[in-house]
């Protein structure tokens, strides 16, 4: 795996309304699916295998569901004939989508990865538990892989055993769990009511490695080296803009001109985070070499009640290496150089936004 690139599609359009999602938080949900200016085939090409340096895990996800635009298909379609491999994250209810992906070459279908998210009331109140695990199933029988997440809330609390019996039931193994955050708070704290030894008591009886790696690290601010940026980028992928990560500086527009090599940087020690909130996936990967974790394989797979895995044998694989197998990590001299171009850029804008108060009447900013 040479490099993990986290793809965002930036509408906030869902065909669901759960209390616990950010854009129920915030108050912006939205009414229209994003348009494309490039075709897949562009977008698959700028993410070739040979600019990025090699074979790598592509992830894609609404910022609403991610399946409701039509062209979604066709673009991890695209993706999956670099070589790479590609993640979906959907809330697993935009059933003629489903038809698509699994009519996809079986090649395809072996590296590709399908996220559930598991939103077992809204499911529940509006009928649609069945056509949730009919999708899933369509995914595992046409040779693709899956994982069931659900997303812990307090009003989930009372229909555990219930979620939990589903799952057996349907998928052979209890769903993972993720942690809820909170997006209205500037810490991005735990979304709950109850103590975090109270959290973890009552989510731990899925006894989900995800849930519990991120539990372990979930909080703490991130000073080591990390190379986000570097290794991994964060895509709008209706745009081709690209970042080093969430809240990092661009990189640049990857669409823009197809021959031009994509400058990778990495973020160092300057995450601009209160914490890795997605450490399941960035930190698991190897972005933080330095802080040994378990492979991201095991925060997706379970091993069924009959001996089958939900992931294929090609797909675990590949998503249980690490960032660090295929990449070089920086000796002391290279992150000096990472800690000097920070200062820089830092001076460079104060300089800039001196000038320009300069400018402004009555010449703020300027010195006495």
């Amino acid at each position: 795996m040479k490099r993990f690139i986290d793809c965002v599609i930036p509408f906030r359009t869902c065909n669901l309304r759960c209390p616990y999602c950010y854009i129920t938080h915030t108050k912006s949900f939205g009414e229209k699916l994003p348009v494309f200016p490039y075709s897949a085939e562009h977008i698959g090409r700028s993410l070739s295998a040979e600019r990025l340096g090699g074979v790598s895990l592509i992830n894609l996800c609404g910022e609403g569901e991610t399946l409701l635009p039509p062209e979604v298909v066709g673009i991890v379609h695209a993706i999956l004939k670099q070589g790479h491999y590609v993640m979906v994250v959907t809330n697993g209810t935009v059933a003629k989508r489903f038809d698509e992906i699994a009519a996809l070459p079986a090649d395809c279908l072996d590296r590709l990865f399908i996220k559930f998210s598991f939103h077992y009331l809204e499911l529940k109140k509006r009928g649609w538990l069945d056509m949730f695990f009919d999708n899933v199933q369509k995914i595992r029988k046409a040779g693709g892989s899956f994982s069931v997440e659900l997303t812990p809330s307090d009003e989930m609390i009372p229909h555990i055993d219930d979620a939990m019996a589903l799952c057996r039931a349907r998928v052979g193994a209890p769903c993972h769990v993720t942690v809820a955050r909170d997006e209205t708070s500037p810490d991005l704290t735990i979304l709950t009511q109850h103590s975090p030894a109270e959290y973890r008591e009552i989510w731990n009886r899925f006894d989900s490695d995800l849930f519990q790696f991120k539990m372990s690290v979930f909080g703490e601010k991130r000073r080591e080296f990390c190379y986000a940026g570097l290794w991994s980028g964060f895509l709008n992928l209706v745009t081709g803009d690209l970042k080093q990560c969430y809240c990092e500086k661009p990189i640049q527009n990857i669409y823009a001109d197809l021959e031009r090599p994509i400058r990778f940087s990495p973020v160092g020690p300057h995450c601009s985070l209160p914490h890795c909130y997605n450490a399941h996936v960035f930190m698991t990967l190897g972005l933080v070499p330095s802080i040994p974790t378990p492979p991201f394989a095991e925060m997706r797979n379970r091993v069924c009640a009959d001996g089958t895995e939900w992931l294929t044998p090609r797909m675990k694989k590949f998503i249980s290496q690490k960032l660090g197998d295929e990449n070089r990590e920086w000796g002391r001299l290279g992150k000096t150089r990472v800690e000097l171009g920070r200062k820089w850029d830092a001076s460079r804008l104060r300089r800039k936004a001196q000038a320009l108060a300069a400018r402004l009447p009555g010449g703020v900013g300027r010195q006495p």
